[in-house]
Order: structure tokens, then C-alpha cells, then sequence
């Protein structure tokens, strides 16, 4: 067999007279079995080989040197990954058997496709050397950590083979699982690779490492043979039926039961374009969500877990910044219950969702969803709405527009004045820029919202720049927020308010020892208005190390002003309030340090610790995870504050403990059971999850949520009390492509 690799790499190496810049799609008559072996077809493809470090290094071929090749016929894109290794006895590493795994501590080959050459958006299937494959989607041309998402599924085959110095990764993607135009000649494409004996990351194309992995700026050319062709319809039926029980214990109430069904249909419109419907959607199944110790006196942002959401998603929740968003799907159908942090649904009947490439400029975002009314609460039923428009400018920028409605058609005579709102609009506008060569990235915006009540300053407003090369970057960001500013499917974490903030990195790269990179940086923030001054700021001096083994410490030394123009317990134990018009200058240190995730034990730890308010503030918090390779890992996660205040106000010991164990005994049957000890609201949440793989992407879960009334006894031990309520559910979901 190795004689065999070494004829198909040096044969690759004698006809790659393009492969150095770019690869060819070739057309293969008979489908290619996926079984991690390599079968004589792959013989005529096209290779890409020469390989680049992008970790530690980025100026060299990569130690562990990769090949990939590509195929097509009617109905796949076959990809092929030869893996090689200078150890020929290693053993790789991987902390679980489940799908869509993520970050350092993973082996894996990775393949990028940017269908449209927008350098915007791509699709991206991975699969590492037991066989676990991921698939995800990059947004905004892969600038930030944050436009790399796993959260997407689709049908596709993978497999992978391990032998003696090197491991072989096999993928057969089907084309209409991808968005792309009939009659193209050329896509984008890239791959990479993770290597975790050496720490080394390497990609086909080079990738500067002050840029992501999945930067989408540097990709080279995948040519066709042979140009693109729809294949068959692009239709998928995703039927579900569940089964509950439920219990309040706190209302005294009787125990409900309830079954449910429902389905989503995924149609492809265009090959660029899709349709997604969904009736009376169940997301029992949706992973919990980590708790936290709240000591903010804003909004807890919690991410969007639902799979209807998240193809394109970029398309309506990417509008604003992070801390001003007028859509936030988690507003659609979903609840929280503060007291104990867990999720609430109200029924859906019915959504439609129209996303993707209209033509080679232009996205389209189009969602319509129907909430029905909320009796106990006197809600009445609301549609929400979007349309968001996003046209290509230039090589990489975009100009984008959107309207949100949300809107009842019920009359208010049912429901309370304070309850009822007939409608909540926001539209706007966004320019993206993102530069050829990536350097520069940043936005402007301009946002309105207006309702039934016409208000003034309903208005947000911003601009981000940042310029980015491999000794230093710069970052400035400044907006303002209208005090009326309130979309009501937004997020927004603060209004009436002018914020200005820069950030500046130096970095230095050792050519011996065990750093990769390290280097100090400044930064401030301020934020304030016009009837209080000044509000809020912060200065900070910073210093980043990286180790060559993945390893990260990052610290920081800040000042910072706080205004309070409102009451508030900083203690975080509903005590007595600090007055308001009262100001606080603190002096704190914030540090993390994360160790070599490869390792079997491993461990992030965290602090912010100092000054704070009127006292002092101790705060510990991280993780540790054991893994126990492959059947999965055990982690804890830990928050500790302890808040010294004096006399009147509340001093306090706030403990959030989480254990999670993640058992994955194949690579089709998952248990997942988090227990999560959050003092700040006397909860105890259980929730475990069994998960059961038994056709491409379709599933049977069964998911156990307990709450209990608990508090930490004197002796330092979680006593627990009555039970706050129960839920088992069960469910099934089927998807069929058709």
C-alpha cells in the first residue's frame, strides 16, 4: 500500500503543472466507494500538494506534508486526503466520536468552498482519522473566529483509514447539498489540516497567521472540466414526532403530557438559492444552554441554537454589532426562565424562509414566522418578519439593507395596554468592507426603529476599522445609540449612549524556543451621554503570549470609571442597592491562561480580580477537562466570586459549578448529561440527553431536564432542596431527501 501512495504522489507531482496555483475538478464515470482506501480512479485527478505551514510558522512547507484531490461526476464532489506523518507509530488525537467537532486538540483534513467567488461565504466539510466528519459554514469572508459556524447539517458521506505513517480521509458530498450557479467553470477552494503530535496547522493554500484558518481571501482556483449542472432536485423532507411529560412542582400543578409532529422541507429554488419551511416546530432537543454567574446590569447575550436559523444566517443576525443587533432569532418562540436558566418555548404554526444567492452579486434573505398567543402570560399571537438584501461591491465588500416586522393582527381589547403592541418595525442599512488583501475590515451602519408610539432618538448608528498585518493590528470602533432605541426582536445591551473604543496588538514572533508569538497592546473604551457625561470607561494595557504547543496566557491591567444612573447590587444577592448618580474608579486584573488541549487532562483558568464599586472583588473561573480517547470526555466548568462590600450593603460568595459528561460509544449513539449548580438563583439543572444517529442525519433523542431548590451548607457542600419542576421528552426526526 505505501508503494502504492508514493506512485499516486509522484504521479501527481509529474502532471501538476497547474496544480501549483490551482486544481481541476475531472469527471469519474463510476461513483467512488467511500471507504478510506485508495481506489485506482484517484489515479486521474488533479493533486494538491506543497503544502504551507500556517502554525507556529507561516513562511515555510509544512513538517507533515498533506496531498488532496478532487472528483466529480453526476451526482458528487469527491475529495480525497493523504495525510502524512514523520512518525510512523503516532497515535492521533480526538476528544470524542461526535459529529462536528472543533479546535486544536483535533486531528483533521478540512476542505473550503467558496461555489459563488465571493470570498464572502463557503461551505466546509471536515473529517479527521477515526471517521467523525463536520460540516459548517463560513460568513463574512472568514475574518473572525465568529464567522466560522459548525451549527449547519447536511447529507454527505466520509470515511477515514489510519496506517502506518499517514492517514487517508475519503468524502463523497452531494452537489445538491451546496448552493452554486449552473454553468460555472470555476470555484473557489482550499484546504487545511490539523496535526496535533506536532501542534502544526497547514493549508494548501498559504494563509498569513494573523488571519483565520478559514480566511476566505486567499483561496485559490478550483477549475471544472466540465462546467456545473443542477443534480435531480434539491428537495428534503424532514418529519418529526415527540412525546412529554412535564411537571411544575412549584405551581402545584398536575403533570402534563402532550405529543407532537411536525416537518421542515428544505427546497432548492435555484442551485443558489433555497426555500426552508417548517411546521409546528419542535427544538426540545436543542442543547442546553451554559450558565452564568450574572453580575452585569445589562442583557446576557445566549447564542442561537436552532437549526432552522442557521443556514445563512448571517443574512439577518450579522446587522449592527455585538452589542446592537435589531434581529435576534432567540426572540422568535423563545423565552428565559431567570430562575432557573432554562429556555421556554411557545408554539410556532408555521415559518418560511427564503435565503441565498439570487445571482452572482446579490443575497437574499427573506423569513416569515407565526408565534401563537400566550394565554397565561396575555400575549397575543405576532408575526415576525424580515427581508434582508445584501449586494457585492468592489472584490470583497457588500452593501446590505433590511426591514424587521414584527406585527399582531389580534385586536387589543383582550389584552393588557402594557402587553400589547401592535407592531415594532427596524430597517437600515450596513456596509461591509473587507479589502482584497484582508488588511482592512470594518463596517457602517445606520439603523430606525419605529412603532405605534412615534418617539425621537430611535435611531443606532456605528462605524468599525481595523487594520490587520502580522506585527500589529488596529482596532477603532464607535457608535451611538438613540435613548428610544428598542427593536423589539433585537438585541441591545445599552441605548442612550456614545461609545468610542480602540484597540492596538504588537507582535513578536521568536524563531527558537517554545513561543509562537507574544507581544503587549493598549486599549480603551468609553462610553457616555449627553445628560450624565460620562458613563462608563476603561483603559487597559495587555500583553499576549502563545506557545507553540497551542497553549495561550493573556493579561490585563485596567482602569475603569463606572457612573451609575440607576440603583444597583453589585453583589449579585438582591441586597441593597448602590444609589444612583454614585461614581466608582477601580483599579482590576483580568488573566486566562488555557493549556495544550492535545493533552489528556486539560484546563482553562480565569480571573478578574481587584477593585470593585465600593469593595473588593476575588473571582476564579475555567475549566477541566479529562478525555478519555475516543469514547469522550468529562469537563467541569467553575465560576467563584467572592464580593466584599461594606456596611450597609450585601458582601457575597457566589459559586456556579457544572460538570458535563459526554460519553460517545460510537459514532452514531451519544449520552450527554450536564448538571449545572448555579448559588446566585438556588438551582440545581440536570439535563441528559441520549442521542441515537440511525440513518444520515436523522436522530431519536431523549432528554431528561430536572430542576431542584439547592444551597451551599456552611460545610461547603451543595444541599439540595425540592424539586422546581421535571420534563422527559422523546423525539424522533427522519430526513429524507427526495
Amino acid at each position: 500500500m505505501l508503494r502504492k501512495i508514493l506512485f499516486i504522489l509522484v504521479f501527481s507531482l509529474s502532471i501538476g503543472g497547474l496544480s501549483a496555483q490551482s486544481i481541476i475538478f475531472k469527471r469519474v464515470e463510476q461513483p467512488i466507494q467511500i471507504d478510506g482506501e485508495i481506489d485506482e480512479a484517484w489515479n486521474l485527478a488533479d493533486s494538491a500538494y506543497n503544502w504551507m505551514q500556517y502554525f507556529p510558522f507561516d513562511s515555510a512547507l509544512a513538517v507533515n506534508q498533506s496531498v488532496a484531490k478532487v472528483l466529480f461526476d453526476d451526482k458528487n464532489i469527491y475529495v480525497l486526503g493523504i495525510l502524512y506523518s514523520n512518525n510512523q507509530d503516532r497515535k492521533y488525537v480526538t476528544p470524542s466520536l461526535r459529529r462536528d467537532f472543533r479546535g486544536a486538540a483535533n486531528d483533521n483534513f478540512t476542505v473550503i468552498f467558496d461555489t459563488f467567488q465571493d470570498r464572502t461565504n463557503a461551505f466546509t466539510f471536515g473529517i479527521n482519522p477515526f471517521g467523525v466528519r463536520r460540516e459548517g459554514l463560513v460568513a463574512n469572508g472568514g475574518t473572525g473566529e465568529s464567522s466560522f459556524s459548525l451549527d449547519w447539517d447536511n447529507v454527505w458521506k466520509g470515511e477515514a483509514k489510519q496506517y502506518r505513517g499517514y492517514w487517508v480521509a475519503e468524502m463523497a458530498i452531494p452537489l445538491n447539498s451546496l448552493r452554486f450557479n449552473e454553468g460555472q467553470k470555476e470555484w473557489n477552494i482550499n484546504f487545511y489540516r490539523i496535526d496535533s503530535e506536532s501542534a502544526e496547522r497547514s493549508t494548501w493554500a498559504p494563509i498569513s497567521r494573523n488571519f483565520t484558518l478559514f480566511n476566505l481571501a486567499v483561496l485559490r482556483v478550483a477549475q471544472w472540466e466540465e462546467p456545473t449542472k443542477k443534480s435531480g432536485k434539491n428537495l428534503s423532507f424532514i418529519p418529526y414526532i415527540s412525546g412529554n411529560s412535564s411537571k411544575n412542582f412549584e405551581n402545584k400543578t398536575d403533570a402534563v403530557t402532550g405529543f407532537n409532529a411536525g416537518f421542515d422541507i428544505k427546497y432548492g429554488i435555484t442551485p443558489g438559492l433555497n426555500l426552508d419551511l417548517t411546521v409546528n416546530p419542535d427544538f426540545s432537543q436543542v442543547e442546553v444552554d451554559q450558565q452564568v454567574t450574572n453580575l452585569d446590569r445589562f442583557e446576557i447575550f445566549f447564542p442561537e441554537r436552532r437549526q432552522f436559523f442557521l443556514e445563512n444566517a448571517d443574512l439577518f443576525s450579522n446587522y449592527g454589532n455585538r452589542g446592537t443587533r435589531p434581529f435576534f432569532s432567540r426572540r422568535i418562540g423563545v423565552s428565559r426562565d431567570e430562575s432557573t436558566g432554562q429556555n421556554i418555548q411557545s408554539p410556532i404554526p408555521f415559518g418560511a424562509r427564503i435565503s441565498g444567492k439570487a445571482n452572482d452579486n446579490l443575497r437574499v434573505g427573506i423569513l416569515s414566522m407565526q408565534v401563537s398567543d400566550d394565554q397565561a402570560a396575555s400575549l397575543p399571537s405576532y408575526n415576525y418578519s424580515m427581508v434582508s438584501l445584501q449586494q457585492k461591491v468592489f472584490t470583497r465588500s457588500n452593501i446590505s439593507a433590511f426591514l424587521v416586522n414584527k406585527q399582531t393582527f389580534q385586536s387589543r381589547e383582550k389584552y393588557a395596554d402594557s402587553l400589547y403592541n401592535a407592531y415594532d418595525r427596524t430597517f437600515g442599512v450596513d456596509y461591509n468592507l473587507a479589502s482584497a488583501d484582508n488588511r482592512i475590515t470594518g463596517k457602517f451602519f445606520y439603523h430606525q426603529n419605529i412603532n405605534e408610539v412615534a418617539k425621537d432618538s430611535a435611531f443606532a448608528m456605528g462605524v468599525e476599522l481595523e487594520y490587520n498585518v502580522p506585527k500589529w493590528s488596529l482596532e477603532m470602533r464607535s457608535q451611538s445609540v438613540g435613548t428610544n432605541y428598542a427593536p423589539e426582536v433585537g438585541f441591545v445591551r445599552r441605548t442612550d449612549i456614545r461609545q468610542l473604543a480602540m484597540t492596538y496588538r504588537r507582535s513578536f514572533f521568536p524563531s527558537t524556543g517554545g513561543v509562537q508569538r507574544h507581544g503587549p497592546g493598549f486599549d480603551f473604551d468609553v462610553v457616555g451621554n449627553k445628560t450624565y457625561g460620562f458613563l462608563d470607561w476603561d483603559v487597559n494595557l495587555l500583553y499576549d503570549i502563545n506557545w507553540k504547543s497551542s497553549a495561550r496566557f493573556s493579561l490585563r491591567a485596567r482602569r475603569q470609571y463606572t457612573y451609575l444612573f440607576r440603583g444597583f447590587d453589585p453583589s449579585g444577592s438582591d441586597g441593597l442597592a448602590l444609589p444612583a448618580n454614585t461614581e466608582y474608579t477601580n483599579n482590576l486584573i483580568i488573566a486566562r491562561y488555557s493549556s495544550d488541549e492535545r493533552k489528556i487532562i486539560s484546563f482553562n483558568l480565569g480571573t478578574r480580580s481587584g477593585e470593585y464599586f465600593n469593595g473588593t472583588r476575588i473571582n476564579l473561573e475555567g475549566s477541566v477537562q479529562w478525555r478519555y480517547q475516543p469514547l469522550g470526555f468529562t469537563s467541569l466548568d467553575f465560576e467563584f466570586n467572592r464580593i466584599r462590600l461594606p456596611k450597609p450593603y450585601n458582601d457575597s460568595n457566589l459559586f456556579l459549578i457544572g460538570p458535563r459528561f459526554d460519553f460517545t460509544f460510537s459514532k452514531q449513539l451519544f449520552w450527554t448529561t450536564f448538571v449545572q449548580y448555579n448559588s446566585q438563583i438556588e438551582n440545581v439543572n440536570i439535563n441528559s440527553r441520549l442521542q441515537w444517529r440511525f440513518a444520515p442525519v436523522s436522530d431519536i433523542f431523549l432528554v431528561y431536564t430536572d430542576n431542584y431548590l439547592a444551597e451551599m451548607n456552611p460545610d461547603g457542600f451543595i444541599q439540595f432542596g425540592s424539586s422546581k419542576s421535571r420534563a422527559l421528552v422523546f423525539k424522533m426526526t427522519y430526513w429524507l431527501n427526495l
